[in-house]
């Protein structure tokens, strides 16, 4: 367990460098760490939950939010969320979809960088387009235990829908409101198949990973807004998604052979 922690802790410093919680990298170090894949959505939206709150009062704070904006974003993917979340889906198909959910999300934050250049004046986006991109985020968040916010950044860059901080700053309340709602629905799954008692005791085996993203998110955020180049924190945190992304598409490829 202090060695997933400090895995943990890891992940939760470079995701809250670049504005993110780290569920879809959580999910896969228990993954690859043999936890039950039952329990890896509940703890994964534990931690995002942990580790964006804070870095969403900042923005807030800062004054990079605006909920008239983000609204529709978030309108249906709140219950498209508890809906993932509370599905019940086979262990194959929750490392496929982790795996290559993950792959693509590396493979965003490695484009990214052309994304912001060619960024201009900010676009208007249509409501029923915020609603269908928002909802399927949100569904596919709550399913694998991920807050979305890695999907839907590159979404608003491509849509030149505002700024760099703004588009953080909805991110980040993206993850907390998806993770929210998804970590309500996978606790009712559980509750479901195992009781109020065992649920809480299966998790609470894992408390060491909590403290340790609390901390590290914090250091992360703090560092995240100093003088680190933005280009080499999200360099290094593709470079994690994309080497645990493979490590768990050749475990799918195992189980599928």
């Amino acid at each position: 367990m202090p060695q997933l922690a400090a895995l943990f802790a890891l992940t939760a410093l470079l995701y809250a460098m670049v504005g993110f919680g780290g569920g879809s990298t959580y999910n896969a170090l228990l993954v690859l760490n043999g936890t039950d894949y039952r329990i890896l959505p509940a703890i994964a939206l534990i931690c995002n939950i942990i580790v964006v709150t804070g870095g969403s009062w900042r923005f807030w704070q800062a004054g990079h939010l605006q909920l008239a904006r983000i609204l529709p974003w978030i309108v249906l993917s709140v219950p498209a969320a508890w809906l993932g979340g509370r599905m019940v889906i086979s262990e194959v198909v929750f490392i496929g979809v982790l795996g290559i959910s993950l792959l693509i999300a590396g493979l965003q934050l490695v484009l990214e960088r052309r994304q912001v250049a060619e960024e201009g004046a900010v676009r208007h986006v249509s409501r029923p387009v915020s609603y269908a991109v928002g909802g399927g985020i949100g569904f596919l968040s709550g399913m694998v235990g991920i807050g979305g916010g890695i999907f839907l950044a590159p979404v608003l860059y491509l849509l030149r829908w505002g700024g760099p901080r703004e588009i953080a700053g909805t991110a980040s309340i993206f993850i907390l409101v998806n993770s929210l709602a998804g970590l309500a629905g996978q606790l009712m799954k559980l509750e479901a198949e195992h009781g109020v008692a065992s649920a809480t005791d299966l998790l609470r085996d894992y408390w060491l990973l909590f403290p340790a993203v609390l901390i590290a998110g914090q250091i992360g955020s703090r560092l995240g807004s100093a003088h680190i180049p933005p280009l080499l924190v999200k360099r290094l945190t593709a470079a994690l998604i994309l080497y645990v992304a493979l490590r768990l598409l050749w475990r799918w490829y195992g189980l599928i052979t």
